[in-house]
């Protein structure tokens, strides 16, 4: 479906509103593969049950592993680290994350597994996760292409207990590693190696800590040892997915906030949410909060001084190419901006009507319809993609703009 933005610049007579958001989908993928490792049935309060979400737990029962969902509410039963079955297929389709999680699960379990995926994620670089899971043991037989999906795992008998992995282009590889290292029964130490921003480590780490294991670092090496416990966890709501709102104060003058979201998150696009205060225009570098590359692009246009986006080259390896995506779609809006290696500058423009190519990713439609906002004619080609994470979120978004529309 394509979706029509509304342009409500100097409409809004309610400004203050408040908005909810679902759970965090970083947190709840780590949340709920973990609770598959506990002993015992975990409860997650607050899970986010978009695609990516949805497809990461059907992976799970895929496997045998039982859950029960009601609402936002789900629970687990754990298997203690060791599957009960030792065949089964899984599908991944484009969820990122249980593309990078499972398999590293995987390696530690006996017994062969077949893991496919959607046309996108084939596409999308996993090689750094073969060669560290090759590293532990696991065998692949690769099924199309190689250092790609489909293939077939065969998980490590007696893993090694000492990992290198590249982390340049995704620390999802790092984090997965160390959520599934548990599975070894014995301390394991991994060794990451290329800059990427640490963030998402921390969340991992923190919900680790929270299922009872703990993650020593010593001189930029991890070793993981102990088993996790079954437990209630609350899960945060989606800081990526608010940041979409507290980026259209910044263009419309407006004061929404997001219900539960905390300056202590640990999510790292709080980052982002910080960085608006104040920020109009000029130089930033956002390797750590690369999610939002493309909503402070968006709004760029409309700020008093062009912004330089830096420290983002591995953003052309996810859904899309998403540098390219940018200056595609500022350019269809006749947005002056150039392109770099590793970001994009963008210089104060008044954009024109035009349609927005998604290329079939979430963030590009759900951030460029920000834009739209501001300005006249601008039309979010195949919008429903935004289902992979915000599946309502141009629902929501007509609520925010009926709401800030009412006069008091």
């Amino acid at each position: 479906m394509n979706y029509k933005v509304s342009n409500i610049y100097g409409k809004t007579n309610n400004k203050s509103i408040t908005v909810r958001v679902d759970g965090s989908k970083s947190i709840t993928a780590r949340a709920m593969l973990i609770a598959a490792l506990a002993e015992g049935e975990s409860t997650l309060s607050g899970a986010q049950f978009s695609d990516d979400c949805a497809t990461f737990l059907n992976c799970l029962n895929a496997l045998g592993i039982k859950s029960e969902v009601n609402g936002t509410t789900v629970k687990i039963t754990g298997c203690g680290g060791k599957l009960a079955v030792n065949q089964a297929e899984i599908n991944v389709g484009s969820a990122g994350t249980a593309a990078r999680f499972l398999p590293a699960f995987l390696a530690f379990q006996s017994g062969k597994f077949k893991v496919d995926s959607s046309a996108q994620m084939k596409n999308r670089p996993v090689e750094p996760l073969i060669t560290a899971l090759t590293q532990l043991g696991a065998r692949f037989t690769f099924l199309e292409k190689e250092n790609s999906f489909p293939f077939i795992i065969e998980g490590a008998t007696s893993p090694n207990t000492q990992i290198a992995v590249d982390i340049s282009k995704s620390s999802q590889y790092l984090s997965a590693l160390l959520i599934s290292a548990v599975c070894a029964r014995k301390p394991v130490k991994i060794m990451p190696f290329g800059f990427h921003g640490l963030d998402y480590i921390k969340i991992t780490k923190n919900i680790m800590r929270s299922f009872g294991v703990g993650v020593e670092e010593q001189n930029g090496a991890y070793t993981v040892n102990g088993r996790y416990s079954a437990r209630q966890y609350d899960i945060e709501p989606d800081v990526s997915a608010a940041c979409y709102f507290y980026a259209i104060n910044k263009i419309l003058g407006t004061d929404i906030t997001v219900e539960g979201v905390s300056p202590n998150s640990m999510q790292g696009d709080i980052k982002f949410i910080n960085l608006l205060k104040d920020f109009d225009g000029g130089t930033v570098d956002m390797s750590a909060f690369s999610d939002q590359t493309l909503t402070l692009a968006a709004i760029a246009p409309y700020l008093a001084k062009p912004t330089h986006i830096t420290g983002v080259k591995h953003i052309r390896g996810q859904e899309c190419d998403r540098i390219k995506a940018i200056i595609c779609n500022l350019k269809a809006m006749r947005v002056r901006c150039e392109e770099f290696e590793d970001g994009v500058k963008i210089y104060p423009s008044k954009p024109q009507p035009a349609t927005i190519k998604t290329f079939g990713d979430h963030r590009v439609a759900m951030s460029f319809a920000l834009t739209g906002l501001r300005a006249d004619g601008i039309v979010i080609e195949d919008a429903e993609v935004c289902s992979k994470t915000f599946k309502d979120y141009f629902n929501v978004l007509d609520g925010v703009c009926a709401q800030l529309a009412l006069k008091d």
